[in-house]
Formats: C-alpha cells, structure tokens, sequence
C-alpha cells in the first residue's frame, strides 16, 4: 500500500499508548479465529487486559485450533452469544471491566444488551460510532461520524454525535479538534435541511452548547478537505483543509464515504462506540490486524482520559 503521507499515523497512537496501563476489557463472545486473536494481539501489545466472555469450552477449542495462547487470560462461561453480551455489559457495569468489545457475535446483539433500559450502559449522551481513519492521502487521522448507529440524526442527536466525537478527538491529542459539518453544498438553505442543521450547529457551539472544538458547516466534501476548493468558492474557514472531524449529515452518507475512503483510497479503519458508559470497540472480520489494534489503542486511550475527568 502506498503511504506517501500517510505512514505511521496508527503507529503514533501505539506510542502514546506505551506509557499507560492495559485496560481492562470484556470481550464479548471471541469465538471465532480473527475475534479471538484480535483481543490476544491488542493484549501482547500491552494496549488491553481482556476478559474473554462466552462458552469457555468453546473459546479453548477455538485457541487450540488456532494456535492461540490464552495463559494468564480470564475466561468468564457464558452459555451463548445473547449471554456473552449480557455477561461483558455486567462485567462493566460492575467496574471489573473499563472497555467492552465485540466478538464474534452480531453487532446488534452486543448492542442489544448495551442499550437496554434494564442493566444497559445508557448515559445521558447519544450513542454514536466513529470511525478513526488512517487515508493516506490526508495529514493526520481523520474521524468520520456517524455512518453505522443513527440513522437520520436530528439536530439534537448531532449535537451529542459531535461532542461524542470531539471528546474522543481531545483524548487523542487534539488540542482544539476541527469539525468540518457536511452537507452537499456550502450555502444554507431551506431545501437542504442538512445545511440548516450545520448552520445552527456552529451557532451552538458559540453558545456553549457544544464545547472543545472548532465547527464550520455547511462544507461540501471538497471544501472540507481541500483549503485549495475553499479558496475557490470565496470560503474562509479555520477548518476547511483541516479538519480532524467529518460530521456526516445522516448514516448513509457516513457509511458510505467512509467505505469510499477505505476501498478507493485504501485507508485503513478502525472502529468504536461512543456516548455510553464507557468505550466500545466494535472491529469486523473483515478488519486488519493493524484496524483491530488501532480500534483498541483509541479506546485504550479514550478510558485512560475518561479516568481524569471530573
């Protein structure tokens, strides 16, 4: 893969991890090959302490066949999927686990049990999905949000998507993270509801009801990305050329830009769930090795700042 500039963007977040303590994680239901050695690679690494929930007899067949050493690794039996995923969401409701990560099982069984009114992991806030890119055509890691939970955000949703977003940004080393709020064109208009959203965004986040980042929206695409575009159509903006955010308008276009982004830029992408009581990691089979590191370096990083909050 050519990474003319994007090398080492992950790697940078590897170091920042290597001065902290493993988190513990609960792992729901690792019982599948990639599943398992996800959460025993990001364990090597120094990044995780996991605790591997799920039908433990199964969990050791899927170790042994693989390959995969489980010394010194906690087994908590759970009969089967739905139970892993209750299991791993007591686990941290009951403070023995500070990250909860998917396994093999179903994304919507794990968040199932993460959203339940009765014994979930509810807080006040949204939940949302980011995904925390490494394109290497781009200056820095890029997060897109959300293309994989709200499916049409209202304003209000936005509101906690984008704080969702710019904490985690923050917790990576961001100072004052830049949030480029897209939508097709750069004006507002009454036609395009998501441009009058990205305007009354950014009046928010004047007022104090959105804090610690720098908005600008409605940006089309190219405006967000290129300062060269912005400079075209007359646009001044801190955060055209710059963003460390992508707000998308709606799930569709999240999902699908990301995608674009990994399968047409070949970027890399790891993936998490904010807005609950703690940090999600959601990976896929589908993801690298160097994705599921990545996924669990963020949240490794995310708890170790969510332990210095007031």
């Amino acid at each position: 893969m050519n990474r003319k500039y994007g090398t080492g963007k992950y790697e940078r977040l590897l170091v920042k991890c290597k001065r902290l303590e493993p988190v513990p994680t609960a792992v729901a239901h690792p019982c599948e090959k990639t599943a398992l050695s996800g959460a025993v690679e990001a364990a090597r690494k120094g990044l995780i302490r996991p605790i591997l929930v799920g039908p433990a007899a199964k969990i050791e067949a899927v170790a042994k066949s693989s390959g995969i050493d489980l010394s010194n690794l906690q087994i908590v039996d759970a009969a089967h999927s739905h139970a892993s995923a209750a299991k791993a969401v007591e686990l941290v409701r009951g403070g023995q686990a500070e990250l909860l990560m998917k396994g093999s099982l179903h994304t919507d069984e794990l968040m199932s049990a993460i959203v339940s009114r009765d014994g979930g992991l509810r807080t006040g806030r949204r939940i949302s999905h980011v995904f925390i890119m490494d394109v290497p055509t781009y200056h820095k890691v890029l997060i897109v949000t959300d293309g994989a939970i709200n499916i049409a955000p209202t304003l209000e949703d936005k509101v906690d998507i984008c704080q969702n977003a710019i904490d985690l940004a923050i917790s990576l080393g961001r100072d004052k993270p830049k949030v480029a709020i897209l939508a097709a064109v750069e004006t507002v208009t009454s036609k395009m509801p998501a441009t009058l959203d990205a305007a009354a965004l950014c009046k928010m986040a004047e007022r104090g009801q959105i804090t610690g980042g720098i908005l600008d929206g409605p940006l089309a695409f190219d405006n967000a990305i290129s300062k060269k575009a912005a400079r075209t159509k007359g646009i001044r903006s801190e955060v055209a050329g710059d963003p460390d955010i992508l707000l998308a308008p709606d799930l569709e276009a999240g999902n699908i830009l990301a995608k674009q982004l990994s399968f047409l830029a070949n970027a890399d992408s790891a993936g998490l769930v904010l807005g609950a009581r703690v940090p999600i990691v959601l990976t896929s089979r589908a993801d690298s090795v160097r994705a599921r590191t990545a996924s669990c370096a963020v949240a490794m990083l995310a708890a170790h700042a969510r332990r210095t909050q007031p």
